[in-house]
């Protein structure tokens, strides 16, 4: 099983759809990563470029998974790929402004 660090996903639950949820990732082969037998449609223009429905029961026992085999310390650290990496990284900082901001 590939860590989490490997991909990014949004899952989102669309209206009057409560068995299925759709899985959405903005770059190629993170839907797979996670869900190596979903069919991801890639839709140009659309927030998320790449998207799959997928059984709410998959998702939930996919998430399970990941929690159960979860071993990284720390997150930032377990990203192998370095432009992957700069671009949480990115992220992280953002989310650390705003923390501080709060205070």
């Amino acid at each position: 099983m590939k860590p989490p660090s490997d991909s990014f996903l949004s899952i989102v639950q669309k209206p009057d759809d409560k068995d299925t949820l759709t899985v959405r990732a903005r770059i190629k082969g993170d839907i797979e990563r996670v869900f190596p037998g979903a069919k991801v449609v890639e839709g140009h223009g659309t927030d998320y470029r790449f998207r799959a429905k997928i059984p709410r029961q998959e998702v939930a026992q996919a998430l399970h998974d990941q929690v159960m085999n979860l071993t990284a310390s720390n997150f930032k650290a377990s990203v192998k790929d370095r432009s992957r990496h700069d671009a949480y990284m990115r992220v992280w900082q953002a989310m650390y402004r705003y923390q501080q901001e709060q205070d």
